[in-house]
């Protein structure tokens, strides 16, 4: 069965971005700190397009995460920072350019139509039919596999208030920014996790947390 996941980083003081995030700065003041761990990785660099990297334990669980994709589903801010019309958004084509890393199909939520788009071997669909709507699109596109949650933390609360997120593997960096975005804020209702692994290094905890059904 097809499942909607979430792998997200995070700080100790439960912060997904820093302050002030800008397009010169998507991940806010300090927010690239969250991300340090990932850089590093043999997996994240042969996505970007780079060479070489560390094959550790973290690495594998990014392999793991990307082996299990088949779709994506992100966010209007996650995709470009923008909102309104995306005739005025200036990074109407992406953070990735024409070299988008995901080799899957994409699907942003958004409130303003838009064509489909297919860069490199990566096609992205603009959904407007808001998060139930992309996700049942993702998951006819996943052949099976999971879906990712990418983001940003409004999408992840959205999909979490629905009842539709099954796995959320949270990646805990050793840092406190002390401001930001917060990924648990606006919760509707209480949510119950079960831990299935919790793996840690020196750059980083992995949490792997099954979303049960309220007893």
């Amino acid at each position: 069965m097809t499942r909607l996941t979430c792998d997200i980083s995070m700080s100790l003081d439960g912060f997904v971005a820093g302050p002030n995030q800008t397009l010169q700065q998507p991940l806010g003041e300090r927010g690239e700190l969250l991300h340090e761990w990932i850089f590093r990785l043999a997996s994240w660099r042969e996505r970007h397009g780079g060479s070489g990297g560390e094959t550790d334990a973290d690495d594998e669980v990014l392999a793991e995460s990307l082996r299990g994709t088949g779709a994506v589903v992100m966010g209007r801010r996650m995709y470009s920072g923008g909102e309104g019309p995306w005739e005025d958004d200036p990074n109407a084509e992406g953070w990735w350019g024409d070299e988008p890393p995901f080799r899957v199909p994409v699907f942003v939520v958004t409130h303003h139509p838009r064509e489909p788009e297919t860069k490199q071997d990566t096609t992205i669909t603009f959904v407007t039919g808001g998060i139930e709507a992309a996700l049942e699109q993702a998951r006819a596109a996943a052949g099976g596999k999971n879906v990712s949650l990418g983001g940003g933390a409004s999408l992840v609360q959205q999909y979490l208030n629905a009842g539709l997120l099954d796995e959320l593997q949270i990646h805990l960096a050793p840092v406190l920014l002390g401001g930001g975005v917060r990924l648990f804020d606006h919760l509707e209702k209480p949510v119950e996790l079960e831990a299935t692994r919790v793996l840690a290094s020196p750059s980083v905890t992995h949490l792997r947390l099954a979303i049960r059904a309220p007893r």
